[in-house]
């Protein structure tokens, strides 16, 4: 009797261990949910039902309790909570006071709420967290520097707020860091020297006020990098040959000059590469033959700058090149005869001009006579705002902008007859 009396005290022991939460998840939870607007807690949503009356780890799947976070038993039977979600849920309030005491918690997602004031300090204690997302919230303030510690870290996503200050030098920390968001913020001053994260392949820094000069020191494993809406100056950096695994370049919206160096129309991953709406003046030409050039380029735009000069020869021979935009710049000269056929017939190893974009400059003489023959909807052809002699409106990719006046055109170029 004895020993059934103990084996059923040790399955009591057990069970118990088993479903209990450890103590400090349960504090951290209600800590969370106290820091939340009361009024932005609707009846029936997810924080609602947080009743701590019960376990929360051994009542997830109840009808009367808990949702928004993953428990696993890691330690003794203990439940820990690794999975904090609560995202597009119309919760409002200021985290800054909260203490995230979750030790075990691997992904925090509040992302799509009203979440205002500073970001806190303690999200730093998320020591084995490995993905970050406060993503269209308010938040203000600078980026804690603390965050740089949480060297696990894979996913930082702090885009769609209102943060301010820089980018954090500590940043350089986050070894493990995989995807970096801050975009659409008020995030200020130059970007850090983030060479040290060699797993880093995503950038996303658009619509800030960062200034300064593109960042030099990449990681090689940067595959997409987006900095458009800036204050940036300066070229592209020589450095960007280097970056092996590169796919996506954005910098539009910037204060770029200069010219654009030929390195980059032949980079060896290079598929799309947009400049757009900044102060390039000119581009320099790789060393082409008539057999064509290795690029993996499949998209250019270089629209509204100040670049002149001759429409360039070797973006008709650029094998996978299917989209260019050169509108809104001060090119002049001819249509050249490659930008012809590739827009018409293209060659079985060569991707033809889908979207070619040429309007706003002061290309002159005729259009030549192959593109007559493109139907409305074949290719998007865009020749209007030039200095041609005959372009008119009937023809679908002459509509949108009269043609320059011979005057505007002649004190442009005295060569435009």
């Amino acid at each position: 009797m004895a020993s059934l009396l103990s084996l059923l005290l040790l399955l009591l022991i057990f069970s118990s261990a088993e479903s209990k939460t450890f103590w400090s998840d349960v504090a951290a939870l209600k800590d969370f949910k106290n820091s939340v607007d009361v009024k932005s807690i609707s009846p029936g949503s997810c924080l609602s039902t947080w009743d701590f009356s019960l376990d929360p780890c051994d009542s997830l799947f109840s009808d009367t309790f808990m949702c928004g976070f993953r428990c696993d038993s890691v330690v003794s039977g203990s439940g820990r909570v690794t999975d904090l979600s609560l995202d597009q849920a119309g919760y409002s309030g200021s985290l800054s006071s909260v203490s995230f005491n979750l030790p075990y918690l691997q992904t925090l997602d509040l992302s799509g709420n009203s979440f205002s004031g500073p970001l806190p300090d303690s999200l730093s204690n998320l020591t084995r967290l490995t993905r970050l997302v406060v993503s269209g919230n308010s938040f203000s303030g600078s980026i804690p520097d603390s965050l740089g510690s949480m060297s696990v870290l894979e996913e930082l996503l702090l885009d769609s707020n209102h943060l301010d200050g820089s980018v954090p030098a500590s940043f350089k920390g986050l070894y493990s860091l995989k995807r970096l968001e801050i975009q659409l913020n008020n995030i200020s001053g130059e970007f850090p020297d983030l060479s040290s994260l060699k797993n880093l392949y995503y950038i996303d820094a658009s619509d800030n006020r960062i200034s300064g000069r593109i960042p030099s020191s990449l990681p090689e494993s940067v595959v997409q990098i987006s900095m458009r809406n800036n204050l940036i100056q300066g070229t592209i950096p020589e450095s960007f040959r280097y970056l092996k695994s590169l796919e996506v370049i954005d910098l539009s919206h910037n204060k770029l000059s200069g010219s654009i160096s030929s390195f980059i129309f032949t980079h060896q991953t290079l598929q799309q590469l947009t400049l757009s709406f900044n102060g390039f003046t000119s581009l320099d030409s790789p060393y082409y033959s008539p057999l064509g050039l290795p690029s993996e380029l499949i998209s250019v735009d270089l629209s509204n700058n100040q670049i002149q000069g001759t429409l360039p020869l070797f973006m008709g021979l650029l094998p996978k090149l299917s989209a260019l935009s050169f509108e809104n710049n001060h090119f002049s000269g001819m249509i050249p005869t490659q930008y012809v056929w590739k827009t018409v017939s293209p060659g079985s190893n060569f991707a033809g001009f889908q979207r070619l974009l040429l309007g706003g400059n002061f290309l002159f003489g005729v259009v030549p006579g192959l593109l007559m023959t493109l139907k409305p909807g074949s290719a998007n052809v865009q020749l209007a705002g030039n200095c041609f002699s005959w372009c008119p409106a009937t023809l679908f990719f002459c509509q949108g902008q009269e043609q320059r006046s011979p005057t505007e055109c002649r004190k442009f170029s005295r060569i435009i007859p």
